[in-house]
């Protein structure tokens, strides 16, 4: 499989951070290892359940949008979350989900209230893959990184962020079980309104 990245993909830029003052909260949220790789074989290299659960407490209840192949490699709606699939085949149906034909299209869907009440429609959250974290990317206002302290091997990557554009509110040091060392990295585009 050819290897993709995120920051070399062709970004629709037309839209910048705050092009809309309706429009919800665009935060990135994406796991990375020291070398750029945040995928392999349509998964993840890494098992670190202390993240998953921390990705699971940061996007609870606000809507979660993600690629069609990050849709076939979690295999389901997440469960406390509104799913939106990218993907321009209109005869895909997603169970659990909906379908937006581009980003542009599915951060309008996210900024409406959809079935359920509860889900908040103030922050949606990108959860990849390299192709709609490209696409997202001139969007965005905030970035939540998982930096895992190793290099793997894989075929997906995403860029560090330029510090010219982006910098660190918060930064928290973590080990797993298993002794990996990550942090928790929180960015924010610079100039981007603070709540």
């Amino acid at each position: 499989m050819p290897s993709r990245s995120a920051a070399a993909l062709p970004d629709s830029a037309a839209a910048g951070p705050s092009d809309c003052a309706t429009r919800p909260r665009v935060t990135l949220v994406v796991a990375r290892a020291r070398n750029g790789v945040i995928g392999a074989d349509g998964g993840l290299p890494w098992h670190l359940p202390e993240d998953l659960k921390h990705f699971r407490a940061l996007t609870m209840g606000h809507a979660i949008v993600m690629g069609r192949r990050t849709w076939d490699s979690i295999g389901r709606a997440l469960p406390g979350r509104r799913s939106i699939v990218v993907s321009r085949d209109e005869t895909r149906r997603f169970e659990g989900a909906e379908r937006a034909a581009s980003i542009d299209e599915a951060l309008e869907i996210a900024s409406r209230p959809g079935a359920d009440p509860s889900i908040a429609t103030d922050e949606v959250f990108v959860i990849g893959g390299a192709q709609l974290f490209a696409a997202a990317l001139a969007r965005a206002d905030r970035a939540v990184v998982t930096e895992i302290d190793r290099d793997v091997e894989g075929d997906t990557h995403f860029e560090a962020l330029d510090s010219a554009a982006w910098s660190v509110v918060d930064r928290r040091e973590r080990r797993a079980a298993d002794g990996t060392r990550f942090a928790i990295v929180d960015y924010r585009r610079t100039g981007a309104g603070e709540d």
